[in-house]
């Protein structure tokens, strides 16, 4: 695909424009005409804000409809859309518009004053606009006496559609360049791999400042000119209801472990679905086979990142295995590689490297982590830790940044993580690398308990010992209520190793 991705997009609408688009739960039905109206009002916007091809618009929203036409306005006015957490603080903002310059800055309407503090701070010229929760603010106010269309783009490609930076977690964070190539590639693929039908529908209730959201989801029910239940955020007795009016929903474990929790999923509750996918963290197999058992549906789980949308997928029609994320998509290329870039065989653990027509085209301002971050043969190194087994299937043992190496042994906190889940009494776990005067590095493990487990810290390290090599059993064990985690249900290890540090110098 070379050119404009709107223009992909609009080659799928249905040609009635009157044919809802998104459902708001309790609200509006908005169709594709409105989408297309909207998006170009708000292009022509953009364009006398002072946004020209090439330019930056940052945007921190709530989720709405209009939110999405946004998005698309981006893409038809050839901005480069740069979507903010909602979470994001001063300090976090300041960076990225100093780092972006962004042109135009779209944000909540009770943000703007300080949006434009920030802009000033930044020493960027950039124009504020609002746009609330309702598609109430001053971007629909300048876009009201706009024209309704947009002449077709010329540029589209290896142009940037949009800038995604990294959480931050090992470093400051990076802004990965995705071309308008790049998620048209990946948006086709999925739409054709996962099987959309002219009849989906998608209830959708995940945010969308992130890949996941915004461009796996809307991208392919943009594709598939169908509707999406469009619901401002997960609540599992709301998506329990609204199973019965869709197709396929996509989550992450943390609204699957949920809805396992509620009584209320059940076969019937599911009647119309065909198909659950999940993403952006692992998914605990216990969870996995509850879900299984409850429903009667297997859930497909894949694997992806923000440099370039989604590396494999577990199959539509074929065995969908817990553990592991599937097989590389049909037009992505996956190896694993040693310490020594050595290509590994099937069955050894290494770094997952990855290469096709969706992996992003580096990091905005970043050259020379670009290429460090590329192979010679144009491998991009995921930092992600994983295996291919006999059959093909990938299985992700954890990041390489998480890698504790202790008394010279590699160990890889998944397989300790596993076996502690497997435990009864156990909910989940999270293991990490902490100093250690003698191994370098030692494990700490983090064990949310279920309510009334029997569970002690010596128990489970006393329980480990029969099964794991020793210099994997981790030195301390910690009990808790939760973990913390990110918008996506990322488990945030790195919170964990702050808040334990005093507690573990204290132990040692």
């Amino acid at each position: 695909m070379q050119g404009n991705l709107f223009e992909l997009f609009r080659s799928r609408f249905p040609a009635d424009r009157s044919r809802p688009f998104i459902e708001i739960p309790g609200g509006a039905i908005l169709s594709y005409g409105w989408l297309e109206s909207t998006s170009a009002r708000f292009a022509n916007a953009l364009a006398a804000a002072g946004a020209r091809p090439g330019d930056r618009v940052a945007a921190q929203l709530d989720k709405s409809a209009e939110a999405v036409a946004l998005y698309l306005a981006c893409l038809r006015a050839d901005a480069i859309l740069l979507p903010l957490n909602t979470a994001y603080q001063a300090d976090e903002l300041d960076y990225f518009l100093s780092d972006a310059a962004p042109t135009v800055v779209v944000c909540q309407p009770h943000r703007r004053a300080e949006l434009e503090g920030l802009a000033v701070k930044a020493g960027i010229s950039a124009r504020v606009l609002t746009l609330g929760a309702e598609g109430d603010g001053t971007l629909p106010e300048l876009a009201a006496g706009q024209p309704a269309d947009v002449a077709p783009s010329s540029r589209g490609g290896d142009n940037i559609a949009a800038i995604l930076y990294s959480s931050g977690t090992t470093g400051r964070p990076k802004g990965a360049m995705m071309s308008h190539a790049n998620l048209a590639s990946n948006a086709l693929t999925l739409h054709e791999l996962w099987g959309f039908r002219p009849d989906d529908v998608l209830l959708h209730c995940l945010p969308i400042f992130h890949t996941h959201g915004l461009f796996v989801a809307i991208n392919c029910v943009l594709l598939n000119g169908t509707a999406m239940i469009f619901c401002p955020k997960f609540d599992a007795e709301q998506a329990i209801g609204l199973l019965g009016r869709a197709t396929v929903f996509m989550g992450v474990p943390t609204f699957y472990t949920r809805l396992v929790a509620s009584p209320d999923l059940t076969p019937a509750a599911c009647r119309s679905m065909r198909l659950f996918i999940s993403g952006s963290a692992p998914l605990l197999e216990e969870t996995f086979n509850v879900f299984r058992d409850k429903t009667g549906f297997t859930i497909l789980e894949r694997y992806g990142m923000t440099e370039g949308g989604m590396f494999t997928s577990n199959p539509l029609d074929g065995e969908r295995r817990a553990g592991t994320v599937g097989f590389p998509l049909p037009d992505v290329e996956l190896r694993v590689t040693g310490e020594d870039g050595r290509v590994l065989p099937r069955g050894e653990v290494g770094i997952i490297e990855v290469r096709g027509p969706n992996i992003f085209k580096g990091y905005w301002n970043m050259p020379d982590k670009t290429k460090a971050e590329f192979t010679a043969d144009g491998f991009f190194k995921s930092g992600d830790v994983g295996v291919i087994d006999d059959r093909g299937y990938v299985s992700i043992v954890g990041r390489a940044k998480d890698l504790i190496i202790s008394g010279g042994y590699n160990v890889y906190p998944k397989e300790v993580e596993d076996a502690i889940d497997r435990m009864a009494g156990v909910v989940e776990s999270a293991v990490i690398g902490m100093p250690h005067p003698d191994f370098g590095e030692a494990g700490l493990a983090v064990v949310v308990a279920a309510p009334g487990a029997a569970l002690t810290p010596d128990g489970v390290i006393g329980s480990l010992k029969g099964r794991l090599a020793n210099y994997k059993v981790p030195k301390q064990v910690v009990l808790v209520k939760d973990l913390p985690r990110n918008a996506m249900g990322k488990v945030q290890k790195n919170v964990l190793r702050d808040s334990y540090a005093g507690m573990w110098k204290a132990n040692l």
